[in-house]
Order: C-alpha cells, then structure tokens, then sequence
C-alpha cells in the first residue's frame, strides 16, 4: 500500500463524513429544541430517550465494528456496510420529525425513542466502518493526520451546509420561524438528501481502494456475542487507548452540553435574529480551515500527544469565553452585530482547536490500531473506532441529559419567548453553557495528556510490524503447496 495517497482518495472518503455530519447536526442543532418547544415533550423525557438510545449504542458501536473487521465480501470489510446505511437513516430521521398529531407525553416520548434507536443504529452502519476504512488507507504518520483532515473538512462543509440552509433559508421564510413545526419540513428533506448523496459518493468512489486494503484477519472466527466482550477487553489492553477513551469521555459531555444548548442560547441568552445566528457559522468557517491547515504542521512540531491536550485546553476555555463574559456583564448588549463579532472571535478559537483535537485524536487511534497489532497479531480498526463513534453520540446524550433536566429544574417553559423568562433562569442557562461546561474539557486535557505514542515509537512499531509481515509471507511461502 503506497504510503502517499492520491488527492481523489481522500476527497472521496473525506465526503462521506458529510453524512454522517448531516445527521448529527441535524439531531444535535434541532431536534431537542423541536420536542421540547415545538411538540411540548418534557425535558426531562426528552433527555431520557436520548440516554436509552445511547444505551443501545453502548452495544450497536463495537457489534458493527467487530462485525466490520470480520467480513470478507467481494466488497471488502468495510463498503458493505457503508452501502447499507443511508437508507434507513433518512426514514428514522423522517419519522422522527413527522409524529402521529394529539400524542400524549409518554406515546410521543415512545415515538421518539424508537425512532432515534433506529437512526443511532443506522448511522453507525456508515460511521464505524468508514473512519476504519480512513486508518487503513495510510500506514504513513503524517499521512494518516491528512486523511483524516479530509474528514475533518468534509465534516464541517456538512456543518456549515446545513447552517446557512436553515437560518439563512428557510427559517427566514417563516414568520418566528424556529418556532414553528411546518418550517421543519424542508429542512429534514433536504438533510436527507445530502445524507444519501454524501455517504453514497463515497463508499463508490473509494472502491478503487479494495484492492489495496488488508483482508479480515484469518485468526479472526466469526462474530459471536462473546467475541464482541472479548475484542473490547483486548483493546482495553492498551494504555494509550484508555487515556483516549478517557479523555473523549469527558470532552463529549462538553460538547454535548454546549450543543444541545446552542439553540436556546442563541434564541433566549443572546437573543439573537435568525441572520445573526446564521452568520455565527463563521466561527466555525474560519475554525476549521484553521484546524485543516495547522493539524499536520502542529504533530511535526509538537507531536500529536501535546496537540491534543493543548487544543482541548484551548476548545474548553473559548468555548464557554463569550457566555462567562456576560455572566460578569463584560460583554456587548443582546441583539447588537459588536455581540455577533465577540461571539464568532471567540467561536473561531474555540472551532480551531476543537478541529486538531478532531484530527488529532483519530490519527492517533490509527497509531493505537498499529500497536495493538504488534501485541496481538490481529488488524482491528473497526473495533478501536467503534468507540470514537459511540462516545461522539455519547457527548449528545450526555448534554441532553443534563440540558432536559436542567431545563426542568429552572421550570423553562414550552413555546417559550424571552418575555416569559426570569433574570434567574437565564443566569442559570448561562452558569451550565460556560463555567459548568468547561470544566469537564479541562479535565479531558489532564487525562489527554497520558497518551506516549509519539513518532519514535510509532516508527518503531512501524518497523516491527513490517517484520513480522515479512516473517508471515516468508512461512507461507516456504510451506508445502
């Protein structure tokens, strides 16, 4: 496998990640907000269908990805399951926005619980196996860190498309359009149709690269219930994955907080216009192209070990800057285009160092994968990778927890205005979207920081690998056709 990969590689699995962020931002941005305000649904209910849903997920991400390592099909291991995967996402999103009318809170809270068990299940059938698919691309170091700038890019072009499609597009079209159901529509057909094309583009136009992937290890027996238990203790193992698990751990109940909150703060804290919240997509424009250009630079000159703490460090205070600010009233007034402009300036930092953190830290699990192959024989991406998918979705049930309950205990109310809220419970919006938020990213920086592979040892594990495979294909060749 050439260690340089051509540039229609990685365009074509970077766009996969549009799907993938499609949907996400599709559930992460409205979703709560929609059964919360829209359809009336208790935060707290709302909350809990989110944790049950991330339960299943607890045991749907690893099943894939152990069943992802294991299949051997014309396909190969991971395009299979890539194909399968866009059909049922679109239906459980669409169902998830269209409800049976006059649903009481226990039959909605059911409707919905369903239906995101089934869109949690199926976007794993894309998520796991394409990053897997992006570790094996590359054996290279630094390569690797491009490839999965690509996904990076591709997942923020996703981010930013639907953005400017519903605050600049639609929401605009309609009167307080946030806050009505039938505004909704377009949105949810259009994000479909992104999510189709995106993943469809990209299982297709990476076929090429079959050929010049590694089949299923042959040791590997077919999935069993007490393989899955069996793979994840194995990968466990490794102490530079647990501070990787640790750490996105803690970062996603962060990033699941701020972003289940984001609507509500830009709506009721900020008090802002559909325009002004559209163009806050900004931070995230000029964050990411940052992130894009500055990953691979920054593992040459830092490594990727203190990358990644100082880049969670840096996510964790500019993300909660603007909302502490205000907390000690030394930020610009609600409404105004000087708030917008404090707003995105510490967005762009923030949307920077939660890019290389991106980049950073599944470039880094490629490197795990290498290392665990050394100590055990075995190629398994799928199963190392099943666990950035699940606490990705994980950050998202953490921070609707903690946001529905929240939500509850200040007794915010449904169809709510700005009118109807007190000093105190906006305060308290304000105290969980800053301070409370960044601490648990401060403490993913400390566990971050335990991670050791650097590229020494990554070329020596590297040079030992290839030994061993010389070693294999030397055996097989000298035995008795």
């Amino acid at each position: 496998m050439a260690d340089l990969l051509p540039m229609r590689t990685k365009l074509a699995f970077g766009v996969g990640a549009v799907g993938e962020a499609s949907t996400n931002w599709i559930f992460n941005a409205l979703t709560f907000f929609y059964y919360n305000q829209i359809l009336g649904l208790s935060g707290t209910l709302t909350g809990a269908a989110v944790f049950i849903g991330i339960c299943f997920d607890a045991i749907s991400d690893p099943v894939v990805g152990s069943l992802s390592d294991r299949t051997r099909a014309k396909w190969g291991r991971r395009h299979p399951w890539m194909l399968a995967a866009p059909l049922p996402v679109v239906l459980s999103i669409y169902f998830i926005y269209h409800p049976p009318t006059d649903m009481t809170q226990w039959a909605l809270f059911a409707w919905f619980l369903a239906f995101l068990i089934m869109m949690r299940l199926s976007i794993t059938l894309f998520a796991v196996p394409h990053l897997a698919l992006g570790a094996e691309l590359s054996d290279d170091y630094i390569e690797r860190t491009r490839v999965m700038s690509y996904n990076n890019i591709f997942t923020y072009a996703g981010v930013v498309t639907m953005h400017i499609v519903v605050w600049f597009i639609v929401f605009p079209a309609f009167d307080n359009g946030r806050m009505q159901q039938e505004a909704y529509q377009p949105i949810i057909f259009f994000g479909c149709a992104l999510i189709v094309i995106a993943i469809m583009v990209s299982a297709l136009a990476t076929r090429d690269r079959i050929a010049h992937l590694r089949p299923a290890p042959t040791d590997l027996p077919p999935f069993k219930i007490r393989h899955l238990f069996t793979d994840i203790w194995a990968t466990l193992q490794n102490r530079n994955y647990r501070y990787l698990l640790l750490g996105l751990f803690f970062l996603s109940i962060m990033i699941g907080t701020h972003e289940t909150l984001g609507i509500y703060m830009g709506t009721f804290y900020w008090e802002l216009t559909d325009a002004q919240i559209g163009w806050l997509i900004l931070n995230n424009v000029f964050g990411y192209i940052m992130g894009f250009v500055l990953a691979a630079r920054l593992h040459t000159q830092l490594d990727k070990r203190w990358t990644i703490v100082v880049s969670a460090v840096a996510l964790s205070i500019f993300w909660s800057s603007a909302v502490t600010l205000r907390l000690f009233d030394l930020a610009p007034d609600n409404t105004s285009w000087s708030l917008v402009i404090f707003i995105i300036g510490f967005g762009t930092l923030a949307s920077a160092g939660g890019s290389i953190i991106n980049i950073s830290v599944m470039s880094a699990l490629a490197d795990v994968a290498d290392e665990h192959e050394l100590a055990t024989g075995r190629r398994q991406e799928g199963i190392f990778y099943s666990a950035r998918t699940f606490f990705a979705k994980a950050s998202n049930g953490a921070g609707h927890v903690v946001a529905g309950i929240a939500l509850d205990v200040i007794d915010f109310p449904s169809q709510a205005s700005v009118d109807m809220l007190t000093a105190e419970q906006i305060r308290a919006l304000g105290i969980i979207d800053g301070p409370f938020a960044m601490i648990w990213g401060l403490i993913a920086a400390a566990f971050y920081a335990g991670y050791r592979i650097d590229r020494n040892r990554h070329t020596q594990v590297q040079r030992q690998l290839s030994d061993q495979r010389a070693q294999r294909t030397s055996k097989q060749q000298s035995q008795p056709q």
